[in-house]
């Protein structure tokens, strides 16, 4: 039987996180393309505390020429979590995971 998808939150905030860097943009430029007047709903969705909608994923998936499924990230096991929070952690203090 196969069981129910989950999306894993916070996973997929480190793989915003690390999309929009890998992709040259900041906080601001994400700002900017969405319109919004303040960069708080992009610190969340970095953060793992909500989702972006359906619309502002498939607008960062044409912002980051990547797909949507790219972006969102399963919950598998702990491992890949981990692995995800650790690649978090890496592009918040600005070096390769494979230093850390």
């Amino acid at each position: 039987m196969n069981t129910f998808p989950i999306i894993d939150v916070q996973a997929t905030g480190a793989n915003i996180l690390r999309l929009r860097k890998l992709n040259g943009l900041s906080v601001k430029d994400l700002q900017v393309y969405f319109g919004f007047e303040g960069p708080q709903a992009i610190y969340k969705w970095q953060w793992g505390q909500c989702l972006p909608s359906v619309d502002n994923l498939f607008a960062l998936s044409k912002l980051f020429n990547t797909s949507i499924d790219e972006i969102l990230v399963e919950r598998h096991s702990a491992e890949v979590s981990f692995l995800l929070f650790k690649i978090f952690i890496c592009a918040i203090k600005g070096i390769s995971c494979e230093k850390a």
